[in-house]
């Protein structure tokens, strides 16, 4: 029998609140390991009556946006959905919750939480986690610092790399047919040549750009001289190179914009080039003018005479002289007669003809120069407005697709002329966005076009979900797969193409692991 006390019951310890853990390592802190991190929020738990019960992690991401950080995507897609099984996020301090550009960014994320009932707490801030109004305005502090931090490191290796250019070292990219890069210590002394990928690894080490192969070199200096001397188009070029069994220096076969890309780059006259093109802070990128592009004349030994490559140059000033809009349309007319209908991919494919670009910049859009010519294409110019915004997509998701690559441990490489992505130096990937169409029928149809010019080992169909703002699923098509220049895709394909349908571009990544084309195939 239980001895009966008047003493009152011992008082029970409270339940642990159910937590979950956000932990982010960037690319340029490794010092915030996740480890860290998530020790720091552990003894913060310990002190203040939570149990770690989930966590989300992303490791080797930017804190610019919340493009690429899938696990910080998935934790706001659960707690707004109702599946966070939580009534906390620990979050090792403001900066690893994001570093956003607008501070009001990071604001919203955690706004969004807390009206889900779920409370953010910054466990190594010297702030509380109160909600107090002085927590309220340190915190907007720290966000402000957060965003400000990237943009004054961006500054400072901006002007490091502007300094490096001016001494004529090269920063980035690779050498190009004809060139290789050669690795120099703080003396000036040879190292050794870098292979395609390599990196030098001694800070004080520099990189600069010297004569590759004599039969590549030669090649480039016939090239001059066939569009100079035997006034050969590009076009000829390429099938003269291709005829001979030389590949480019990615082992391709030439095409009419690789031969236009070596008469127009100056690093083969010896000048080192560079800001063509920005791409700041995770921002749209852009084209430089060229006041803005830094360069060094004379940086590097030149494998082409600068008189041929200045008459080279003046022969393509020349085909681009500013056309009057009647001589523009009376092209456009001629262009009609010859192939029965217009499209920009005609337009852009006919040697002398100004560029699509260059018509919508002058008319306002093609449709317009189609009206002035008295053309009708017989479609649905909503496609345009369409197409212009999924061209405006395109740089996000190729960004995003390059850091999750590189945050598994892959390498990648980027062309900024046809964003033409080079995966460990091993296989090249096109990323083709593709609008949904509705049919006169009901149904959907999403158009595939390849890009033969530059000849991608993988093509990365995006499929757009109806309404064209946000992505279906994706296909991986191969080239050696794929023999036509276009395909047509339904709702429901046949088994040979739903085998390579994602819903995710996992399946890129994991490509991406792999270091051979003979595993890949």
């Amino acid at each position: 029998m239980t001895p009966f006390s008047l003493d009152p019951p011992a008082p029970s310890s409270p339940s642990p609140v159910r937590a979950a853990q956000y932990v982010r390592m960037s690319t340029e802190h490794q010092q915030y390991s996740t480890e860290n991190q998530s020790d720091a929020i552990r003894q913060y738990a310990a002190l203040h009556g939570f149990e770690i019960v989930r966590t989300y992690a992303d490791e080797g991401i930017s804190g610019l946006s919340v493009n690429g950080r899938n696990s910080f995507q998935t934790l706001l897609d659960d707690v707004e959905n109702g599946r966070a099984d939580f009534s906390a996020i620990l979050v090792y301090d403001v900066s690893r919750w994001g570093r956003f550009q607008n501070p009001d960014e990071g604001a919203y994320y955690e706004l969004c939480c807390d009206i889900a009932g779920i409370k953010v707490h910054y466990c190594a801030e010297q702030f509380g986690n109160d909600g107090s109004p002085f927590s309220h305005i340190i915190k907007a502090l720290k966000r402000m610092m957060a965003g400000e931090y990237p943009r004054e490191l961006s500054v400072k290796v901006f002007t490091g790399q502007r300094r490096l250019i001016g001494l004529g070292y090269r920063q980035g990219g690779p050498a190009g047919f004809g060139l290789r890069r050669q690795m120099i210590d703080h003396t000036g002394a040879a190292k050794g040549e870098l292979s395609r990928g390599e990196q030098k690894s001694i800070h004080t080490d520099r990189v600069i750009l010297v004569p590759g192969p004599p039969e590549e070199v030669e090649a480039v200096r016939w090239i001059y001289r066939a569009f100079v001397d035997d006034g050969l188009p590009e076009r000829e070029i390429a099938a003269r190179l291709n005829s001979r069994g030389i590949a480019t220096d990615l082992g391709r076969p030439w095409t009419r914009a690789t031969v236009h890309q070596v008469l127009i780059n100056e690093k083969y006259i010896g000048n080192n080039v560079w800001n063509r093109r920005s791409f700041k802070l995770k921002q749209k990128r852009v084209r430089n003018e060229p006041d803005d592009w830094i360069r060094a004349d004379g940086a590097f030994e030149p494998i082409v005479d600068r008189t041929l490559f200045a008459a080279t140059n003046d022969i393509i000033a020349r085909r681009s002289v500013r056309l009057s809009n009647g001589e523009m349309l009376d092209g456009l007319k001629a262009l009609l007669l010859q192939h029965g209908y217009l499209s920009g991919l005609v337009i852009d494919e006919c040697d002398g003809m100004p560029s699509s670009g260059v018509y919508r910049h002058r008319f306002g859009s093609l449709v317009r120069a189609y009206s002035l010519i008295g053309y009708d294409s017989g479609r649905d110019t909503r496609y345009i407005e369409i197409n212009r915004a999924l061209r405006d997509l395109h740089p996000a998701i190729v960004a995003e697709t390059m850091a999750h690559i590189r945050a598994i441990g892959g390498r990648v490489e980027v062309d900024p002329d046809t964003d033409l992505l080079t995966i460990n130096e091993e296989f090249t990937v096109s990323l083709v966005l593709s609008r949904c169409q509705d049919t006169a029928a009901g149904s959907r149809r999403w158009v595939i076009r390849f890009d033969t010019g530059l000849a991608p080992d993988i093509t990365v169909a995006v499929r757009m979900a109806p309404g064209n703002q946000e992505t279906l699923d994706y296909y991986l098509l191969p080239a050696i797969a794929m023999t036509a220049s276009r395909i047509r895709l339904a709702e429901r394909n046949e088994a040979g193409l739903d085998t390579w349908r994602f819903d995710t571009l996992d399946a890129l990544y994991l490509l991406a692991r792999r270091t051979t084309m003979k595993e890949i195939a």
